[in-house]
């Protein structure tokens, strides 16, 4: 089943059109119009207002009929993207290249191992508290593994408001043909001063397909059983 959110397209699309037109004007307020800040504008305006759905080319062609609520959106839509614009300008993310000098996202092409978000959860073993300030190691072979695009971090740092959780998504990995099971075995490091050292080891099963997957999806997650630490000498009940 296909489903379509339009009010995607609008957000998106009335973003392009503002930032184009703020570059024409040679943007007197300096606002960042880099690629993760238009992203990061998206996702606030798209958490505000409600989405529209779609099935079938009548649903589509029935957003034609309802003009006047349509415009009104459009309307509502351009006051929040010049608010978010704005917000994001002034608190960007201090881990991207916010120049776009940066070469996009490589797509791997042909059969590959397309890996899993890894979701988990940090706490102090004490009291049960979920940790924040501390960094969170996404290890494989040897080396830290390269995240899916610019978006995602590793390492990911912990901060209060998500209640100790981290995520990584690891980049594809070639494969010889499409249809193939491998195990790949990857650890989380995580140090933090006042707790020994954390190193979980773990394996995921994934069966390559024809191509990259570029869509992050909560259907693809891999979820790692909650992580505990310990001061030095503690036990780990």
């Amino acid at each position: 089943m296909e489903i379509h959110n339009t009010t995607e397209d609008l957000v998106f699309s009335t973003i392009d059109a503002i930032c184009s037109s703020i570059e024409k004007q040679g943007n007197p307020d300096k606002l960042c119009l880099c690629d993760q800040c238009r992203i990061d504008a998206a996702c606030f305006v798209l958490n505000r207002i409600p989405p529209h759905y779609i099935i079938s080319n009548r649903g589509a062609a029935r957003i034609e009929q309802v003009t006047i609520s349509w415009q009104q959106k459009e309307a509502d839509v351009v006051s929040m993207v010049f608010e978010a614009l704005k917000r994001v300008s002034h608190n960007q993310r201090p881990n991207s290249d916010h120049s776009n000098a940066a070469p996009g996202d490589t797509i791997k092409q042909g059969p590959v191992f397309n890996i899993p978000t890894i979701i988990g959860r940090a706490f102090d073993g004490a009291d049960f508290s979920p940790l924040a300030g501390i960094t969170v190691e996404l290890w494989r072979e040897g080396k830290l593994v390269k995240m899916k695009n610019r978006n995602w971090q590793n390492p990911c740092i912990l901060v209060a408001n998500t209640q100790g959780a981290f995520t990584f998504w690891p980049e594809s990995i070639s494969a010889d043909a499409a249809n193939t099971r491998e195990n790949f075995e990857y650890s989380v490091r995580i140090e933090a001063n006042g707790f020994e050292t954390m190193n979980h080891f773990f394996s995921i099963p994934v069966i390559s397909e024809p191509g990259d997957i570029e869509s992050f999806s909560m259907d693809r997650t891999f979820k790692l059983p909650d992580l505990y630490l310990f001061p030095p000498g503690g036990d780990e009940d």
